[in-house]
């Protein structure tokens, strides 16, 4: 029961957006059933954090394939606390929706693409195997592209088109990444990985390799300078929308990064300075981005920008302190901006207004 643990956020999930689709035409039942599957994800969000605090690893091998072979998921302290704080970000957001979207773009999916989306990242916290990365970040970009162009508004769709456009080339790229990771090591279980790269002699095609999955996910987390489709998008959907691409989607990209450079690669002198100065240069355009905007969402989109900076600064020193700061900053930063995009959706709620310069008394 500990190992099948493992799986059940993922079930959960996929398990609430299957019955979702079964009362598809029944609004009223489909807001109880999503708030029911998100109070029941944070019961075993719960349940699975207790099981693994206290640096407990557990391992659950999907068809009972040995390690390296098969599908491999993994839980530990940091894979917990995402997954806890992904359920708890979910609920509150699946609150929020059940009373601010309107019924006319519940009745496309809404609430069934919501269940979707956070099986996928529940999905790509619990992974173990770096293809199967690949493949749950495919189906949060799947769903996450269903919000994005709910209600069909131009400056959605344009904001649509940049997000699919340079998240495409990301998948592209970190797809890239994972052939040639498989061609060196012949291997793509994580913890295999991490004994087998050290021992390849063509370490420079092992530091190409490395710089695509920075890129890849570079892009996904917006990174300079390929960060512009997210306040060009991430501002467009409904407030409950935001709150948790805000909260949770770019962090996918970080704690991504987070695992791969502290597991599989090592990064060397180069690779630091490198990922020093792109978080130096990340976490300036954001904050002067954020300053120069008079619409509040687009403000907190930049905002989001500015402080993957320090996160990914924290991964560019690469000292013990400075990773623990880094994710201890990537909890923090699910927490405070989930709750700066629902706070932001009832002052619009209140006043109509998201200019900032008409807000005033």
């Amino acid at each position: 029961m500990t190992t099948s643990l493992i799986i059940l956020p993922i079930l959960l999930q996929l398990l609430v957006a299957v019955v979702l689709f079964v009362f598809w035409k029944n609004i009223a039942w489909q807001k109880v059933i999503s708030i029911a599957g998100s109070v029941l994800s944070i019961i075993v969000a719960v349940s699975l954090f207790g099981k693994v605090y206290g640096n407990q690893i557990l391992t659950l091998q999907a068809g009972n394939w040995p390690a390296p072979f098969g599908i491999t998921f993994v839980a530990d302290t940091l894979s917990a606390t995402m997954i806890l704080l992904a359920s708890l970000s979910s609920a509150a957001v699946s609150v929020y929706s059940s009373v601010t979207i309107k019924k006319a773009r519940m009745k496309f999916g809404y609430f069934p693409s919501f269940h979707f989306l956070v099986m996928g990242l529940n999905g790509a916290f619990l992974t173990g195997d770096i293809f199967n990365l690949y493949v749950w970040f495919e189906v949060i970009i799947i769903s996450s592209f269903v919000f994005i162009t709910l209600g069909g508004k131009k400056v959605q769709i344009e904001g649509a088109v940049k997000y699919f456009t340079l998240n495409f080339l990301a998948s592209m790229i970190f797809l890239t990444a994972i052939a040639g990771l498989y061609g060196l090591a012949g291997s793509l279980n994580m913890a295999d990985l991490a004994g087998k790269i050290q021992e390849i002699k063509n370490q420079g095609l092992v530091q190409v390799t490395a710089i695509l999955f920075l890129v890849g996910f570079g892009i996904k987390s917006a990174i300079f300078p390929l960060y512009f489709w997210l306040p060009d998008s991430y501002h467009t959907p409904q407030a409950a929308i935001s709150s948790i691409f805000a909260g949770l989607l770019t962090k996918v990209g970080i704690y991504a990064l987070l695992r791969v450079f502290s597991l599989i690669f090592i990064p060397d002198e180069f690779m630091k300075t490198l990922v020093v100065i792109l978080a130096g240069l990340t976490l300036v355009s954001g904050g002067l981005g954020a300053i120069v905007q008079s619409n509040m969402r687009k403000m907190f989109s930049y905002l989001i920008v500015c402080h993957i900076g320090f996160m990914i600064g924290g991964l560019g020193m690469f000292t013990v302190a400075a990773l623990s700061g880094a994710m201890f900053y990537l909890i923090h930063d699910i927490i405070i901006k989930t709750n700066l995009f629902l706070v932001g959706g009832i002052v619009y709620k209140i006043n109509g207004e998201l200019n900032m310069k008409r807000m005033g008394g």
